[in-house]
């Protein structure tokens, strides 16, 4: 019967979405994410089958799990993807499924993706140019992106959403061009502020660029922003507030970890690629689930093992306080 009750942490958080990890690997290194050499992956052994995860949404589902998103490392290098989207698409109460990528491989994969029952992409692209884009991601493959982007459009994801993560210091300039690229091509921009999730520590709260700096600068360059309704949004419920230009051409969304987080309406959890449950980005604990699912525990222990997990949850991230500890996972061996 406890599996049947909705996921609500000690602070009155209802929890209904789930971030599945399906790899550590990646095919670029961005320097906010991952080190530039030497990254030492996990084992492929280690990593949950297509049939654990597909097994552990099952379990997850009745607890208010009804919205699903993909994540690496890079997802699109795991091979078959698409049949993993669909064994979690056939779930019963499953009510959305997302994929965050770096669109490198998305070109060869969006149509067969969108078949299986994905819905809802985002790219991370944080520069448009190729010599930016090499200077984030320490490597080639900007014209693949854009490529990936315009198949995502062609397979029928609306909107295709462009996270970009804003650095003070590097992407001043590029603020312009990605309104006037939300603007002619239909995507959804949004800006994320850098957070201390990199591998090299190297995070300083001087080296972000706030939203609300972002907004004044597109405002006075292209057209004042308005903020979208909640009703017209997409309702999707995620962590970004979102703006159209006054002219209603052009959307541009915000996601300020920082500056304004959104802890106390955060309705996430995460699992990793080697399955290890986690309750916020920034925990500095996980709960083994993967000994659980190759030991064949009852469902009933599993859920047990994800309601711990979010009775556990803290207030916030702390990035703001003398407190703050980064954990020791960088984001690409927790998920994005």
């Amino acid at each position: 019967m406890s599996a049947q009750l909705p996921l609500i942490d000690s602070f009155g958080r209802l929890h209904n979405n789930l971030r599945i990890s399906v790899t550590d690997r990646c095919n670029i290194r961005c320097f906010y994410c991952m080190p530039a050499e030497d990254v030492q992956f996990m084992d492929k052994s280690e990593l949950l089958t297509f049939e654990e995860i597909e097994r552990f949404v099952r379990v997850a589902v009745p607890m208010g799990i009804d919205k699903l998103r993909l994540t690496g490392g890079e997802p699109l290098v795991r091979r078959e993807l698409n049949t993993l989207v669909a064994k979690l698409a056939s779930i019963p109460g499953v009510k959305d499924i997302g994929l965050t990528t770096n669109g490198i491989m998305l070109a060869q994969q969006a149509q067969g993706l969108y078949d299986a029952g994905l819905r809802r992409i985002n790219v991370s692209l944080d520069a448009l140019t190729p010599e930016k884009f090499k200077k984030f991601t320490r490597r080639d493959g900007f014209e693949q992106v854009i490529e990936g982007i315009r198949a995502a459009q062609r397979a029928g994801f609306d909107p295709v959403k462009i996270n970009a993560v804003s650095v003070r210091g590097m992407t001043e300039d590029e603020i312009v061009p990605f309104g006037h690229f939300a603007r002619e091509t239909g995507v959804e921009v949004r800006f994320i502020e850098y957070m201390p999730l990199d591998a090299d520590n190297a995070w300083e709260r001087g080296k972000v660029l706030f939203a609300h700096e972002i907004i004044e600068t597109l405002s006075s360059s292209i057209m004042p922003l308005r903020p979208i309704e909640e009703e017209s949004a997409s309702g999707h419920g995620g962590p970004a507030t979102e703006f159209e230009f006054d002219d209603g051409v052009g959307r541009i969304g915000f996601i300020a970890s920082v500056s304004q987080p959104f802890c106390m309406s955060c309705n996430r959890i995460r699992i990793t690629a080697d399955g290890k449950l986690r309750n916020c980005l920034f925990s500095m604990e996980e709960t083994d689930v993967r000994s659980l699912l190759r030991g064949q525990a009852p469902d009933d222990q599993i859920a047990n093992a994800i309601r711990s997990s979010v009775a556990a949850k803290k207030e916030g991230h702390e990035i703001n306080t003398a407190r703050f500890i980064q954990p020791e996972r960088p984001m690409y061996s927790i998920g994005g």
